[in-house]
């Protein structure tokens, strides 16, 4: 089985919003929302994730960048934004997806989320970690 079918196929069953899936095995799945899992996925496997296959419910502009900075193979997104499906074709990363929308939206469903704001100020993705993990610990400090 393809490393994304794996990917996608423990996303759906076991409910969680990111699989990450390297040679036939999962390294990595979180419940979080937004980017968070994939910011811990970055801090705790680090240069692991490249050639990694991905399986995420959301990508928007953030996680695109993310996911292009982390050198990943492959990526399944339930909902894909337009601009998170920019970044990785323009980064010539395979993508499947269900639906796609023109902006993430915040949790209540009125705005754009935060990231997907915040990103797109950023024009590489090798500056994208460092942003976002700093905007996303920020914000966690707000609350």
């Amino acid at each position: 089985m393809r490393d994304l079918e794996l990917a996608k196929g423990i996303l759906r069953g076991k409910s969680l919003s990111l699989v990450i899936v390297k040679r036939g095995k999962p390294i990595f799945e979180s419940h979080s929302s937004g980017i968070g899992g994939l910011l811990q996925a970055m801090n705790d496997l680090g240069n692991v994730l490249s050639g990694a296959s991905v399986a995420d419910r959301v990508v928007g502009r953030a996680a695109g960048l993310l996911l292009t900075c982390s050198h990943t193979k492959e990526i399944y997104a339930a909902t894909i934004s337009k601009e998170g499906l920019k970044v990785l074709e323009e980064n010539g990363i395979p993508v499947e997806y269900d639906n796609f929308v023109p902006k993430i939206l915040d949790k209540e469903g009125r705005n754009i989320c935060p990231f997907e704001r915040f990103s797109l100020a950023i024009k590489s993705p090798n500056e994208a970690y460092k942003k976002l993990k700093s905007f996303a610990d920020n914000l966690t400090k707000q609350r």
